[in-house]
């Protein structure tokens, strides 16, 4: 399959195509867009062989971060809570207590490690479905476009 272009990608997009590949490297697998809830979808939730589930917000611009608020909503669906930006980003904005990544469209360094908040068993078991089912749909449809039109 071909790869995208940078060129045709919005900014957050190669944010999270650097950060996925550095989240790969780590050992984890991930998920882009991954939904969570209505109106709340992770640009990136990832999952390392032992379970435990990373959220990662893309952000842009000092704009693209001040006019979203609900970043703390994610915090209830993860073990750790990390923040993309590229080296430009005004990283003095991110709150204390978030991991934090610089990324660009080829990869990403951690800069700071997030905290371990652990998530409940119930929620862990019910996100890693969630997860699963998700991923699965994407391959699905990435193998047959057509399974889309016809609902699956």
């Amino acid at each position: 399959m071909a790869q995208i272009p940078l060129s045709d990608l919005q900014p957050g997009q190669v944010l999270a195509r650097g950060t996925a590949r550095a989240l790969s490297a780590l050992g984890l697998d991930c998920i882009a867009e991954m939904p969570l809830r209505p109106r709340l979808r992770a640009d990136l939730m990832a999952i390392d062989r032992k379970g435990e589930i990373w959220i990662v917000e893309c952000k842009s611009s000092r704009a693209d971060f001040t006019s979203d608020r609900k970043w703390d909503g994610y915090l209830d669906w993860c073990d750790r809570y990390f923040w993309a930006v590229d080296q430009e980003f005004p990283t003095d904005l991110l709150p204390e207590g978030t991991g934090l990544f610089i990324a660009d469209g080829y990869g990403a360094e951690m800069i700071r490690e997030a905290p371990l908040s652990k998530l409940a068993p119930a929620r862990r078991k019910a996100l890693t479905l969630d997860f699963a089912r998700a991923a699965a749909r994407r391959l699905h449809r990435l193998c047959d476009p057509g399974a889309g039109q016809i609902g699956l």
